[in-house]
């Protein structure tokens, strides 16, 4: 009895040091289920995503979805339909990209609904399956809260492309984050090109957007509305309207001389290119304007590389400071 008592205290201990061991390096823990997705493009289990950018090793052409929603502008600029015609050819022509033209803006969001707003539309674009934007909306762009931040994140965080036509800078007073989208706030009144030719300075030769131009670029009704609003700490001056022989006009007074007409910037992981020049529908059989936006259009795909690099106002710049004409 006595051997049997002992073998039982003994037992007794080893499963009693075995427990202290196991508490100490930690008990098994039960199986965790697994992190829930963040990522808002994702198919949740047995059912349709919100059409995701699908299989990163599947070749498939890029998308560029146009967006071109101007049913509060002031004027309705008619060539803006042509000038999404052209890029849309050159990207068909090129096989570098599709671009696929909408005019409403029902379709800028992660889950586009139909026009009850409720169902979920049944296939096409979303901010889950472009890869770009080429952004012609006309100032008040009707968006919803939830679309608004939709778009924010697609650019931000996942790096979809923001190509802007000159329409696009026009200031849109409810949607204020646009104007950090793009680096620059335009004027709020309209400040229109007032010079036949304007003398454009190429200052970044070097881009893919660029390179193809001459160091001055004299080109017929250069420019469409002149931002306001802007530092160059926070965009990437690709071209400037250079007034200096010109003489003082109403509106564009410019102490510094600076008019910026294209630059780059980023937003987040999000390429931005942004140009006001093309207000004006000969403009867009230019073939040198045409290249500059199809290169834009491939580097905020990422097909090529140029970084954002702001540099100052190059020195000696002036304003308009010229004779006036002898018929004024």
């Amino acid at each position: 009895m006595t051997r049997s008592w002992r073998t039982v205290f003994v037992a007794v201990a080893m499963l009693t040091g075995v427990a202290m061991v196991a508490a100490e390096q930690g008990a098994p823990q039960p199986p965790q289920a697994a992190a829930a997705t963040t990522d808002v493009c994702a198919a949740p289990a047995g059912g349709r995503g919100g059409g995701g950018r699908g299989n990163a090793n599947a070749p498939r052409k890029k998308r560029v979805l146009a967006w071109a929603d101007s049913r509060n502008g002031k004027a309705q600029h008619e060539y803006v339909s042509y000038s999404l015609a052209q890029l849309q050819r050159i990207g068909h022509e090129t096989g570098a990209y599709d671009v696929i033209i909408r005019t409403d803006s029902d379709i800028i969001s992660f889950h586009p609904t139909m026009t009850d707003g409720k169902t979920p539309a049944s296939g096409g674009p979303s901010l889950c399956n472009v890869d770009a934007i080429i952004y012609a909306g006309h100032r008040t762009v009707p968006l919803s809260a939830g679309q608004k931040a939709d778009l924010v994140s697609a650019i931000r965080d996942r790096g979809v492309g923001f190509v802007t036509l000159f329409i696009g800078m026009l200031p849109n007073e409810d949607f204020p984050e646009l104007a950090n989208i793009l680096g620059v706030k335009a004027a709020s009144v309209d400040v229109h090109d007032p010079f036949p030719v304007s003398p454009i300075v190429n200052e970044s030769p070097d881009s893919p957007m660029t390179k193809h131009l001459p160091a001055v670029w004299n080109l017929a009704e250069g420019s469409g509305y002149q931002p306001d609003f802007y530092s160059r700490s926070d965009i990437h001056v690709l071209l400037r309207k250079d007034l200096s022989k010109l003489s003082p006009v109403e509106k564009y007074k410019r102490t510094d001389g600076d008019y910026p007409l294209a630059w780059t910037k980023m937003y987040g992981k999000g390429k931005v290119f942004v140009s006001s020049i093309g207000n004006s529908e000969p403009l867009w059989d230019n073939r040198d304007l045409l290249k500059m936006y199809d290169e834009a259009i491939k580097w905020s795909l990422g097909m090529t590389t140029y970084d954002v690099k702001p540099h100052p106002l190059p020195a000696g710049v002036r304003g308009p400071s010229g004779a006036a004409p002898a018929n004024r």
